[in-house]
């Protein structure tokens, strides 16, 4: 991780990690939204929440990935489609109950 954070730079690290922050929370926020809506639809919603969460994060994620690498006109690596779809699993965490956990945890750091 050093070594990689070495040849990117500090500020260039900092970067690519607040862009990956960012592009997580979005496709949590995504994530969220769409199985909300396809809760609605009868058979859907025999389904358990979190089958559904995690369908939806592992198709929405490695296609959001995607449309991004496309607007920045960059190639497409075998290991960044395969970091976008282990990038699904972390989405679909966060939008089951990351946020609670992140409210949580800050409530308990943050002193008022």
């Amino acid at each position: 991780m050093t070594e990689i954070l070495t040849m990117l730079g500090v500020n260039e690290g900092a970067r690519v990690a607040s862009l990956l922050m960012i592009f997580i929370s979005v496709c949590a926020l995504l994530t969220s939204v769409i199985v909300e809506a396809l809760k609605s639809i009868p058979k859907v919603e025999a389904l358990p929440t979190k089958f559904v969460c995690y369908c939806v994060a592992a198709i929405l994620t490695p296609a959001s990935f995607y449309a991004v690498m496309a607007y920045m006109e960059q190639p497409v690596e075998w290991f960044m489609v395969f970091a976008s779809f282990l990038a699904a699993f972390i989405v679909a965490k966060v939008s089951m109950n990351g946020w609670d956990d992140v409210t949580e945890l800050a409530e308990r750091m943050i002193k008022r």
